[in-house]
């Protein structure tokens, strides 16, 4: 996949063009063979569009790639590493640090195939690694993002509530961090009775898993993700066309897990604490039902209103627990909401924060290295609709309007008014095949929280 060798002379240059710097390299830089070769082909630079173009030896002299006029969008630089032939290969052209690990990042992606129960083919391209990326960081990029991917396309028969805490402890165990769980009718007795009631109906036992890391003297981060292994919607029960896909509803625990191992693999000063409460929404004799009172963490009543709206329940005990210590920051994932959806189609994570300011820098950042993510407004006026008759709230609104605020509203009665919390409504899979991105489970805004978290303690 990637070769760090700079004294190899057989590299192939790729480069890469729009529609106007490949005119002006023909007009001004092209050498006349390969402008002549380039002509011929009508070659139009679109993204992942590409000519190999020979040398006088019948060896190949140079490949010619589309991208988008956008000098900085360093994803389309993967676009073709599955296409080429089997060679060394090194990015012609100068890119700046931040566009040069992106585009690393992209090769070394795009050639992700989910391969637990298919063989895949192996990319045959090699690639030089740019110069002053750091290849020690571009690994732990691209393992945390293979790692979601993974565990976002598993089926939901191989990765449970008890599969889950596996990986989650294997990871742990990588860095030396402490990981706990507790299982079933413990949950009861340590007072976390929402995962519990939501998860009781599968035969395999709702859990909340946890990982700590790191000097409890250092910067102080919650790390929070909904790991509901399959979402059958409970008695609520979805269509068919609306469970096919809902292996996918761990996607926020996925993410949880992934940040968790990049901020242990760089080793960053701080001090972590990851929680996931993993369970399946499923249907049997003692399942949680529409009109129930479920008690959570926090002391407050919840009412029912829909069993589908889970998620957000069995987060209410897992954000109360997070509040307890204060952290410096509260981060929480989650595939949420459709309502999310809606509003910023599939690319676009939501994001909702008690801390506008900072909002703004993630934000920022997030566009900056081409990882976006849109901050969503906590709009208050829109608590009452989550209010309840008999409950102190409802788990779902009284409109269908706003429903990705309504939500995060919800969730926010358990954060015990904490001053920098940051709410991830998530996709967690891409809809088609995108440069680097193929289409099914991805990694979304990992790399903004990074690099912002990184930054906060830097």
């Amino acid at each position: 996949m990637f070769i760090t060798d700079n004294e190899n002379n057989n590299l192939i240059p790729i480069h890469f063009f729009g529609s106007e710097s490949l005119s002006a390299w023909l007009e001004h830089d092209a050498e006349p063979q390969a402008k002549s070769w380039v002509e011929a082909s009508s070659f139009k630079p679109k993204t992942g569009q590409h000519i190999i173009v020979p040398a006088a030896d019948g060896k190949i002299s140079m490949v010619i790639c589309g991208k988008s006029d956008d000098e900085h969008n360093g994803w389309d630089y993967g676009a073709i590493s599955k296409h080429l032939p089997k060679g060394k290969y090194f990015f012609a052209g100068d890119l700046d640090e931040s566009t040069a690990f992106l585009a690393a990042v992209s090769w070394g992606l795009s050639g992700y195939k989910f391969a637990k129960y298919k063989k895949q083919p192996e990319l045959k391209a090699e690639l030089q690694i740019p110069q002053g990326v750091d290849p020690d960081a571009l690994q732990h990029h691209i393992k945390a993002i293979v790692l979601v991917r993974d565990l976002v396309n598993t089926p939901a028969n191989d990765l449970g509530p008890d599969d889950l805490s596996v990986e989650a402890s294997l990871i742990a165990d990588s860095f030396n961090a402490d990981f706990t769980e507790i299982v079933g009718d413990e949950l009861l007795v340590e007072n976390f009775p929402a995962i519990h009631a939501v998860g009781r109906a599968s035969d395999r036992d709702p859990r909340l898993l946890e990982i700590t890391w790191g000097d409890k003297d250092h910067f102080k981060l919650a790390i929070i993700g909904k790991g509901v292994c399959f979402d059958s919607g409970g008695l609520d029960i979805k269509p068919a066309a609306g469970m096919r896909d809902m292996k996918k509803d761990m996607g926020g625990a996925a993410h949880a897990l992934g940040l968790a191992y990049m901020i242990m693999a760089h080793n960053l000063p701080i001090s972590l604490r990851m929680l996931i409460p993993a369970v399946d929404n499923v249907i049997a004799g003692n399942a949680y039902k529409p009109g129930d009172i479920v008690k959570t963490r926090a002391g407050f009543n919840v009412e029912i209103g829909n069993t589908d709206a889970e998620g957000r329940v069995i987060l209410a005990d897992a954000i109360a627990l997070a509040t307890t210590a204060k952290p410096d920051l509260m981060i929480d994932f989650a595939t949420l909401t459709g309502a999310a959806r809606v509003a910023l189609g599939p690319d676009l994570p939501a994001m909702f924060a008690t801390n506008d300011k900072n909002a703004r820098a993630v934000q920022d950042l997030a566009w900056e290295i081409n990882d976006p993510i849109w901050h969503m407004p906590l709009y208050k006026p829109y608590k009452k609709f989550n209010d309840s008759k008999i409950g102190d709230i409802s788990n779902c609104a009284s409109i269908g309007y706003g429903g990705a605020i309504t939500a995060a509203l919800f969730l926010e009665n358990f954060t015990d008014n904490h001053p920098n919390w940051m709410h991830f409504d998530i996709m967690a899979s891409n809809t088609r095949d995108l440069p680097g991105r193929p289409e099914g489970g991805d990694a979304m805004g990992l790399r903004a929280l990074f690099a912002y978290i990184s930054q906060l303690v830097d």
